[in-house]
């Protein structure tokens, strides 16, 4: 990894040059998005009807169930300044 200041850094960011030679991003993090698992038990219909609708749209079912989560706290949360879509 090359190093840069940080004031050059900005400057190439910000013309939109490409920066991959100066960021180590095995060591990034997105401070408040960190994974939490959590365990979820759905009646079989459930299940099969994610797995259709998943299907249906080329995706996974994960990837459905934390669409329709994220679709729905989005539309039930007041809005705030503070909070941006998908920062929870």
């Amino acid at each position: 990894m090359k190093k840069i200041s940080a004031k050059a850094f900005d400057a190439r960011f910000e013309a939109g040059e490409d920066i991959d030679a100066f960021v180590d991003w095995t060591k990034t993090r997105r401070p408040g998005r960190e994974t939490r698992r959590v365990d979820v038990d759905f009646p079989g219909w459930i299940v099969e009807a994610l797995d259709r609708e998943a299907e249906r749209l080329g995706v996974t079912r994960d990837a459905l169930i934390k669409l329709w989560i994220a679709e729905r706290l989005d539309s039930a949360a007041p809005p705030s300044p503070v909070r941006e879509r998908g920062q929870r």
